[in-house]
């Protein structure tokens, strides 16, 4: 009789904090409204870097996949918002594409060293084919990159056929994808 009730009052608790969770991160995702309304007026990214949404847009990819039932049991609140998150990351991601100027080139000392350590090789390539080019390429082949490397993350993990060694694997990412995208920032005041 205890037991039922204490795993009852534990359910309800881990569901009211997941619903808190989601609030707190629903307005996380919303922060940079005023940002891109000032882009969309402006006609312009001026001294904005987009690389934040890049990462915060593979960190939410990452822990939706983590919540999803083929990893994680019973975290459909992880799933659900981190769904919204990664298509608020995207629509920022294109309006930043959009209102980059056509003529600014890119040139900045520390963009392969941040970007091989926070998000793989995949994004550093895309650096050494493009070391000069535009900021909309540039940002173009960071989001390819970035569902390359989605991509990739998703297929070695179905081929993991433990599921708490999925769970551990897909966490770890998620984990390290969370670390970098609040540390995306940092990276633009090195430069």
């Amino acid at each position: 009789m205890i037991l039922t009730i204490t795993y009852q009052a534990l359910t309800v608790l881990k569901d009211a904090v997941g619903i808190a969770g989601n609030i707190f991160a629903f307005g996380l995702f919303v922060s940079p409204v005023p940002t891109f309304r000032r882009i969309i007026r402006n006609h312009s990214t001026e001294e904005f870097s987009g690389l934040p949404y890049v990462y915060a847009l593979l960190n939410c990819l990452i822990t939706m996949w983590y919540g999803t039932p083929l990893v994680s049991a019973d975290n459909i609140l992880v799933t659900t918002v981190n769904s919204i998150g990664a298509a608020f990351q995207l629509v920022y991601i294109i309006l930043f594409i959009t209102y980059t100027e056509k003529d600014k080139k890119v040139s900045y000392p520390f963009s392969h060293m941040h970007l091989v350590y926070c998000s793989g090789s995949a994004i550093c390539s895309v650096n050494q084919f493009f070391p000069l080019c535009s900021w909309q390429v540039r940002m173009l082949g960071l989001l390819l990159a970035v569902i390359g490397i989605f991509s990739i993350i998703v297929a070695v993990s179905l081929q993991i056929v433990n599921p708490f060694s999925r769970q551990m694997f897909v966490g770890l990412l998620s984990c390290a994808a969370l670390i970098s995208m609040f540390a995306s920032p940092l990276f633009i005041i090195v430069r």
